[in-house]
């Protein structure tokens, strides 16, 4: 006895420990000492039967007492068992379900061939559908239809996939739960059951129409609402319209993501919208009045005199919707000055003139930058 080490230590707490906390520290060094977790690793395998014959003393009030007084010697032979290579113990806890001790670490009882039964009904996978939509359905809202392929419930056995006249019945293997049982050493190990497959139920007559299934696919159109002022990306849910409940139960929900189309004339950034202005080289000088169009009505604009070319004007609230809130953006006019490609003899003696006007000698570009930017 006097190799071995104690069992205090062993479980890491103090010798006034409760059972509550021993019985947590137990679990906390099984799961770290356990042959699942260390393949191939003797010294955690021993060190795991150590730790069982730790707690099998240490949780029972009477072996406790009588290590605390004499020590190991004093529960020799009482857990001889566990320290020769059983696991030993566990004298107050009843059956330990695996899923339970380490199901933090092996994801339950599934990563032993476990499984967990399946609902009797369960809701319905979601889908996700795109559709393009122009500028001017984004500014007034739309309605748009949209194909889907989607499970759709079966109209001759309602989605229960049994056969019209007939019910589903409880499966006798397992009882209805889903799952077999087994014991392995100190574990219970729950499996699938391999006559229901985890349902718990078991259709002797399946439908005709879905061969049990509950459901058959088809391509439906479903009629999506676009609000004002949607954007790129924008995902809108219609509830219920996803693939159909298992077993009856509730449909799950289409999304549908919205794109939006290249306009002609209008660039948009955000809730605002932009478009290009063309003016001639007097109306940029000396300014002017010109028409602009609107996602709506046509608007007048002033061009102040001196107008550089990429100057922009703003209209409030001229730009998009604002999506589920009031008021709208704004558009932005960018002035660009258009400058004539060909010039007649005339128009070339006027612009001559008024460089002359602004103190420039014509003679340095008439024969390079005139004929540069006119073509003459």
């Amino acid at each position: 006895m006097a190799d071995k080490k104690d069992y205090y230590e062993l479980l890491g707490i103090a010798k006034g420990a409760t059972t509550e906390e021993i019985k947590a520290a137990y679990r906390k060094q099984a799961i770290r000492f356990h042959p699942d977790r260390n393949p191939d690793d003797k010294g955690a395998e021993s060190q795991f039967k150590a730790i069982n014959e730790a707690y099998e003393v240490l949780s029972d009030s009477q072996k406790r007492a009588a290590y605390d007084r004499f020590g190991h010697a004093g529960v020799n032979g009482s857990s001889g068992g566990a320290g020769a290579g059983g696991f030993g113990g566990f004298s107050d806890m009843g059956d330990v379900d695996l899923g339970d001790i380490l199901g933090n670490i092996f994801g339950g009882a599934e990563a032993f061939g476990g499984a967990r039964r399946r609902q009797e009904s369960s809701r319905g996978q979601d889908l996700a559908v795109e559709t393009t939509v122009t500028l001017e359905e984004a500014y007034e809202g739309a309605k748009k239809a949209v194909r889907i392929n989607r499970a759709e419930l079966c109209e001759t056995c309602g989605g229960s996939g049994a056969k019209p006249g007939t019910s589903v019945t409880t499966c006798k293997t397992c009882g209805g739960s889903g799952q077999v049982r087994s014991q392995r050493s100190i574990f219970i190990m729950a499996q699938t059951c391999p006559s229901c497959r985890g349902e718990g139920k078991v259709i002797q007559s399946p439908c005709a129409g879905c061969r049990g299934a509950g459901a058959i696919e088809r391509e439906s159109t479903v009629t999506v609402r676009v609000p004002p002022g949607v954007r790129e990306g924008t995902s809108l849910r219609i509830a219920g319209n996803g693939q159909a409940g298992y077993r009856g139960g509730p449909a799950g929900d289409l999304f549908v993501v919205i794109h939006l189309a290249n306009h002609a004339r209008f660039v948009r950034n955000g809730d605002d919208l932009y478009a290009e202005e063309r003016i001639s080289i007097p109306q940029a000088a000396m300014g002017c009045e010109i028409s602009v169009d609107t996602m709506e009505e046509p608007v007048t604009i002033k061009i102040p005199p001196g107008t550089q070319s990429g100057a922009l004007f703003r209209l409030r609230d001229r730009g998009m919707p604002h999506l589920g809130a009031r008021g709208q953006g704004d558009q932005f006019v960018k002035a660009v000055i258009d400058i004539p490609k060909n010039l007649n003899a005339k128009q070339r003696d006027l612009l001559r003139e008024f460089a002359k006007t602004l103190g420039e000698n014509p003679a340095q570009y008439e024969d390079s930058v005139l004929k540069k930017i006119f073509g003459h």
